[in-house]
């Protein structure tokens, strides 16, 4: 691990990891579970609880790795994801923009619509927009961001609200639309090579 960087890496599922991720100390890995709300019970509990041992095991960077499908990237490319909207928040109907989260408390330490991450570490540099929501998009009647996945948006939240800096790496499997969950199926395996190559590589772990 770099000395400059104390990495917590997060995924959904093991099995978008295809296990390349056991060589790495168990406290630097963990998996959420799918959905938003797993993702941030999770993520959350985690850094409570190094928090609460000692403050020289607070993380430094949180990195997300998961697949993800887009309908502007081609499949096989490694995106990161640096900007992050929760694409099925939908209050449109009492006058609130689509992805606002209405009635939350509004001060300098609230996260705005639209989370940015703050990670000095990013060796690709694209600096795609995430749009996270409960559905595994498969028709093109909700779709919101370059790339779309179950979880970043959280993940990107909860680190806000702990200060610690996140980025998101996305392997695309698909192209968020009627062959979805053939192409993920059929393309997941080949994302974590990319992702060790490209960004585990760059930390030296």
């Amino acid at each position: 691990m770099s000395d400059k960087f104390n990495v917590l890496i997060v995924s959904a599922l093991e099995i978008e990891t295809q296990g390349k991720l056991k060589h790495l100390p168990v406290h630097d890995v963990v998996y959420t579970g799918v959905g938003k709300v797993n993702a941030t019970y999770t993520l959350t509990r985690r850094l409570s609880w190094e928090s609460s041992i000692n403050q020289k095991s607070r993380k430094t960077l949180v990195i997300n790795y998961g697949t993800a499908g887009s309908r502007k990237i081609k499949k096989g490319q490694l995106v990161d994801c640096t900007k992050f909207i929760q694409r099925d928040m939908d209050v449109t109907g009492l006058g609130f923009m689509r992805g606002e989260t209405p009635f939350e408390e509004e001060s300098v330490s609230s996260p705005p619509m639209t989370i940015k991450s703050t990670s000095e570490f990013n060796p690709i540099g694209r600096k795609a927009l995430c749009g996270s929501g409960d559905n595994f998009v498969e028709d093109k009647s909700n779709y919101y961001g370059e790339v779309v996945d179950m979880e970043a948006y959280a993940l990107a939240k909860v680190c806000y609200l702990f200060d610690i800096p996140f980025i998101s790496f996305k392997y695309i499997t698909d192209g968020a639309d009627e062959q979805a969950h053939e192409d993920w199926e059929k393309n997941l395996a080949d994302g974590i090579e990319v992702f060790q190559s490209r960004v585990l590589s760059e930390l030296s772990l």
